[in-house]
């Protein structure tokens, strides 16, 4: 079981995502802003890290970025799980160091398929 911390600023997909890593056998940490998914890295060194992109104050590209400089968690796979669907976003997502870039509405095979592959590099 690994532990997976889901960073998105909508209850509504928090809660989608949190039942299907907890269906995936995985412990779940929840943070609702950028800045507290920087903190909830540092604080628990998840294994895996589940990264909206649109949200108030600190965007997922901003969160990833200083998650990728901290030591303490610059190795932690980040996957994007975003409604930023546009090409040039996902290549932006890959330049940050994603692990993996998935728009929503989630197909639930397709992110733990991610979570695994992100697990297993």
């Amino acid at each position: 079981m690994a532990k997976i911390l889901i960073v998105d600023d909508s209850e509504t997909h928090l809660y989608s995502l949190q039942k299907i890593v907890e269906g995936g056998g995985h412990e779940v940490i929840t943070a609702t802003s950028g800045e507290e998914g920087v903190e909830q890295a540092k604080g628990h060194l998840p294994d895996v890290i589940l990264m909206d992109i649109v949200m108030p104050g600190l965007n997922g590209f901003q969160a990833t970025r200083r998650i990728g400089k901290d030591e303490s968690t610059a190795n932690i796979p980040i996957i994007f799980v975003t409604t930023k669907d546009q090409e040039t976003d996902r290549i932006w997502g890959m330049r940050q160091g994603a692990a993996a870039y998935i728009t929503k509405p989630v197909d639930k095979k397709e992110l733990l398929k991610a979570i695994d592959s992100a697990l297993s590099a």
